[in-house]
């Protein structure tokens, strides 16, 4: 993997969690929290960026002890750009504690700090949505078409055509190509019957397909329904450009709670899955395999595998786990049922265990991470 590859991944990584993090920080604003510090990555500041009222100063490697030493800038927001490339910040006043200030995110109602939780995985929908939108409308839709059939497999001898167009599957409904590559990884194929709908010439045929065990090339056996799906896409008007669009995301976020189905289930690994790391890895694995077949190809590819990653990061953000906002959200939502907050010693031995669960996590994966690259 070249540096150039390395620069580009570590930017999109960085684009969708400044994007993040500043839905966090407009809703804070919009309820006139104080933001303390808006930042971009971990560990020192590289550049902070701060107005005391007057003038605005641009500082290098200032400490947090300056900013003690410094209270004209207590009531202004700091902008920073941190060492790490991974991560981000938005530091609100009162958010650990209850502060006695009138812009103290402790102090607002439990909706309007409910909002400013939510608000920055919601934000990576809508990167999501947008960088869909953009892809779309530049390459057009996957359709779920079929192309190609083993001439003794299941589903020409149920009766499936090249060019039949796959409703559903069972009881998934089928909109994009890539679905049906999916429906197999979420769904263990036995020789039971499946119900297959397509559209055929305009007109709705339903047939059932019986897997057949085939021996695949590593030598195991597994069932296959014996038809091929590599349709080109398709380009429509505004409203279906829209429709996809939004169809796009929640395939991304369908394909993640699922994801995190057979990871509960232990059908999938945690050596399966990526950090911050194997994320850059990934990136530029899709811009070098992509080059050879032009710059367009490399920007939408990078652009689908970022609406992954933003669709993924929400998701995830959501879960109600210590120290990320799901968690804090989950509490919000207690309050809220008892109409008063639960103690802050419950709340900090909560955030604070759970913390460090997650960074003994994290050190796994990126450990993990680390060894895959050799």
């Amino acid at each position: 993997m070249s540096v150039g590859s390395i620069i580009v991944a570590v930017l999109v990584f960085s684009v969708i969690i400044i994007f993040h993090e500043f839905g966090h920080f407009i809703v804070a604003k919009l309820n006139h929290v104080g933001v303390i510090e808006f930042s971009l990555g971990m560990g020192p500041r590289i550049i902070s960026w701060a107005n005391d009222g007057t003038k605005r100063k641009v500082m290098f490697f200032k400490s947090n002890a300056f900013f003690e030493e410094h209270p004209e800038f207590d009531e202004h927001t700091v902008y920073s750009w941190k060492i790490l490339p991974f991560g981000g910040s938005c530091m609100m006043l009162g958010e650990e504690e209850d502060v006695d200030d009138e812009r103290s995110f402790s102090r607002k109602s439990v909706w309007a700090r409910m909002a400013i939780i939510v608000a920055g995985p919601v934000f990576n929908f809508i990167l999501a949505f947008i960088l869909a939108l953009i892809m779309i409308a530049s390459i057009g839709h996957d359709p779920a078409v079929v192309t190609g059939l083993d001439k003794d497999g299941a589903a020409i001898e149920a009766g499936l055509k090249e060019g039949d167009v796959i409703k559903s599957i069972g009881n998934e409904s089928i909109v994009l190509n890539r679905e049906l590559s999916y429906y197999s990884l979420f769904h263990k194929l036995d020789g039971t019957p499946v119900k297959f709908v397509v559209d055929r010439n305009g007109e709705e045929k339903s047939f059932e397909v019986t897997p057949k065990l085939i021996k695949d090339v590593k030598g195991g056996d597994r069932y296959l329904f014996g038809y091929y799906h590599s349709a080109p896409r398709e380009k429509g008007g505004l409203l279906s450009t829209l429709g996809y669009s939004a169809y796009e995301v929640k395939f991304w976020i369908d394909t993640t709670i699922k994801s995190l189905g057979l990871m509960i289930t232990g059908q999938v690994g945690m050596d399966q899955v990526s950090g911050p790391v194997g994320i850059v890895k990934q990136v530029g694995d899709v811009i070098e395999e992509s080059k050879p077949e032009g710059t367009k190809t490399v920007v939408m590819n990078l652009m689908l595998f970022s609406i992954l990653i933003t669709a993924n990061l929400g998701v995830m953000n959501l879960l109600p786990i210590p120290a990320l906002d799901g968690g804090r959200l989950l509490f919000l939502i207690i309050e809220l049922i008892r109409r008063k907050p639960l103690p802050q010693k419950v709340e900090t031995y909560f955030n604070v265990g759970g913390f460090m669960v997650l960074m003994a996590l994290m050190v796994f994966i990126m450990g993990n991470d680390i060894l895959k690259l050799f």
